[in-house]
């Protein structure tokens, strides 16, 4: 990534941490716990965009059979775990302010702990195996069945079933955003944030493994 789009991401990045304790709380009965949502949500979302590249180059390798595919996808399941975490974490704080707990087995915190462990169990596999082209075919295999839960783990479990977790935050019920004014231009420009930093570290993380594949070939 050029290196203005980086301060530009820093500029914005830092911009939204301040709007969000300098604006109201975007619920204003939580109060400002509530303000964890700017960055909660975003990671949440973004670990499920990580997850979906994950799915695209595991697609991708099973079709072409190269390799940089195989460990793209390694690096976009590494990313969406850590993403996953950084939700996880800032859901429990919220949990704790909001409902006196960090973990109340919620729903939505069960169904986000069973994807964790589920990806955590692709790397498992990942360095359980010393053969890399069976490494990267059972990796790719296990990815694409693994992604087939995240839509119903992220948005369809927790709806089904009573939560506590705020409902219809972003999108109604009906279908309607729900956000508006300042708490919409935050939120968005968040997500744009998150969205770029994935990708700037995705693209990183390719590039050094390309470096350190070519220096071992010249070894």
């Amino acid at each position: 990534m050029p290196y203005i789009m980086k301060y530009i991401l820093l500029i914005f990045m830092s911009a939204v941490i301040i709007a969000a304790w300098i604006v109201e709380p975007p619920q204003s009965q939580l109060g400002s716990v509530s303000r964890i949502f700017y960055f909660h949500v975003p990671a949440a979302l973004i670990s499920v965009l990580a997850f979906g590249f994950a799915l695209y180059n595991s697609i991708a390798y099973l079709k072409t059979n190269e390799i940089k595919y195989d460990f793209r996808s390694a690096s976009s399941v590494e990313l969406g775990l850590m993403f996953c975490i950084l939700a996880t974490v800032s859901g429990a704080v919220f949990a704790k302010a909001a409902w006196g707990a960090y973990w109340n087995w919620d729903p939505r915190q069960t169904s986000i702990f069973i994807l964790i462990l589920i990806y955590g169990a692709y790397l498992a596999l990942r360095s359980a195996l010393d053969n890399e082209e069976r490494r990267a075919s059972l990796s790719a295999v296990y990815a694409i069945l693994a992604f087939v839960t995240v839509p119903f783990l992220v948005f369809i479990v927790p709806r089904i079933y009573p939560s506590l977790h705020p409902e219809d935050t972003i999108v109604g019920s009906g279908g309607e955003m729900q956000l508006t004014g300042m708490v919409a231009v935050i939120f968005w420009i968040s997500m744009v944030c998150f969205a770029i930093m994935f990708y700037w570290l995705y693209s990183l993380q390719s590039r050094i493994e390309l470096i350190v594949r070519k220096r071992l070939k010249e070894i």
